[in-house]
């Protein structure tokens, strides 16, 4: 499978940060591009299931890439130790946790068993640049 891009922030944070065997990722939207994203709006509403799902695929190949970047390949990482996937939603929307297993599929199918991972799923009203899903990824390296 081919990983998405680690597209530069254009913002004042950075990206990742290690601490021993500990890599924790900013949180990942789906961006196709430094400063645009897969689609715009809150699930349920502006966007449907299925696009927040592709969505949550498109983010997880992108933590996956800068996961890759940071580490300098992806041999390096133990295992996913947990992701939180936020989803913007319009009223009434409570599938969630559809979404977010978009985003566990990919991690699992790239990594395997290293990358099955606890999770929250967590919905909210926005998310920046009006992204319908974000992730945050926490991973632990290899000794």
């Amino acid at each position: 499978m081919a990983l998405g891009e680690a597209f530069e922030t254009v913002f004042d944070y950075i990206p990742s940060a290690t601490d021993g065997r500990i890599l924790c990722l900013a949180g990942q939207i789906p961006k196709t591009g430094p400063e645009t994203i897969h689609i715009a709006g809150r699930v349920g509403g502006e966007v449907s299931l299925d696009d927040a799902r592709e969505s949550a695929r498109i983010a997880a190949r992108q933590a996956l890439a800068w996961l890759e970047r940071e580490t300098g390949s992806l041999e390096r990482i133990d295992r996913i130790l947990r992701i939180s996937v936020y989803v913007a939603v319009a009223d009434g929307f409570g599938e969630i946790s559809q979404v977010a297993d978009a985003a566990s599929g990919i991690f699992a199918e790239v990594l395997g068993e290293r990358g099955r991972h606890p999770r929250s799923v967590i919905g909210v009203s926005c998310l920046p640049r009006n992204a319908p899903v974000l992730l945050e990824v926490t991973a632990s390296l290899r000794a």
